[in-house]
């Protein structure tokens, strides 16, 4: 995924303790994503348990893409609570209220979570990077994750050895259609170069395999993911270098003006505050190595 996508292929074949060492937690700026000011505090006794107004009283709906993939969920199963967005979600709901089996969850395209409209849960945990343009439609909650951009590629490519955004100039680059991923590509290396769009990571994937494209920008953690499990001969090229504001961040989607959006953020913060947040993000982004930024 998906800046802000939908997460690389996963492999079910790769077992869960592998899993959980092979994203990383190198939290930098990808260009042009700084989110804009967080919602208003909820009013007095607004968050109590049983007094959110839910799509479904007494359950908490949330959605994700499908599939959903490693680091973020495992196995594409969301309800397992394994995974960084699926353990984070549980912990929001546990902080709201909600029990485990008050828990229920739909499936979302990435796009359409981020569209216009009425939405078919309460909030949506996808990658989903905060930004001024998506604000227009829907809500974010606070921030639950910091994050860097990387271009990827396999030990054959052209650009495998380099380490400047000058050396990537004229590269043919991918990315998923929709994503920060794709936008920091454009921002940083596009002007002179090529970005194609796929509908999703596991369609670039198969082009840069085929040699359709040079190099795939993906988020960081699943950079680490897809080349650790996923490419035969996978290459971090490096990270996208960071910018001088607020980071690239991860909030949870919920409908435009939503009752829920301030609760929802107070839960963020306070699983932030006591270290919930830090220690989910150790178990299942634990640093798998180095990547180098480019210059």
């Amino acid at each position: 995924m998906i800046c802000g996508g939908a997460g690389s292929g996963q492999n079910p074949r790769v077992d869960l303790p592998v899993r959980r060492l092979l994203a990383a937690a190198v939290l930098l700026l990808a260009a042009g994503c700084a989110p804009a000011d967080p919602a208003p505090p909820a009013a007095a006794g607004a968050c109590e348990p049983g007094a959110l107004p839910t799509l479904t009283a007494g359950t908490l709906t949330i959605g994700t893409d499908q599939p959903v993939y490693p680091p973020w969920y495992l196995d594409d199963d969301p309800t397992s609570g394994e995974g960084f967005e699926s353990a984070v979600a549980y912990a929001i709901a546990e902080q709201l209220g909600y029990a485990r089996d008050a828990v229920t969850w739909v499936r979302v395209p990435f796009n359409a979570a981020i569209t216009p409209g009425p939405k078919t849960f309460d909030l949506n945990l996808t990658e989903f990077s905060i930004t001024e343009e998506r604000r227009q439609a829907v809500d974010f909650s606070a921030p639950y994750y910091d994050v860097a951009q990387a271009v990827i590629t396999v030990g054959t490519s052209p650009v495998a050895g380099a380490t400047s955004l000058a050396e990537l100039q004229g590269a043919r680059l991918g990315a998923q259609v929709g994503t920060t991923s794709y936008d920091a590509a454009v921002a940083q290396i596009a002007p002179t170069t090529e970005v194609a769009v796929f509908n999703t990571n596991d369609d670039a994937k198969l082009a840069l395999q085929n040699g359709q494209i040079d190099a795939l920008v993906v988020d960081l953690p699943t950079a680490f993911f897809i080349t650790s499990a996923e490419l035969d001969d996978g290459v971090i090229v490096g990270q996208l270098p960071a910018g001088t504001g607020t980071p690239e961040q991860f909030g949870a989607v919920l409908d435009k003006d939503s009752p829920l959006t301030p609760c929802v953020s107070e839960a963020v913060e306070a699983l932030r505050a006591d270290g919930s947040l830090d220690a989910i993000e150790q178990e299942w982004l634990a640093s798998a190595g180095a990547a180098p930024e480019l210059r």
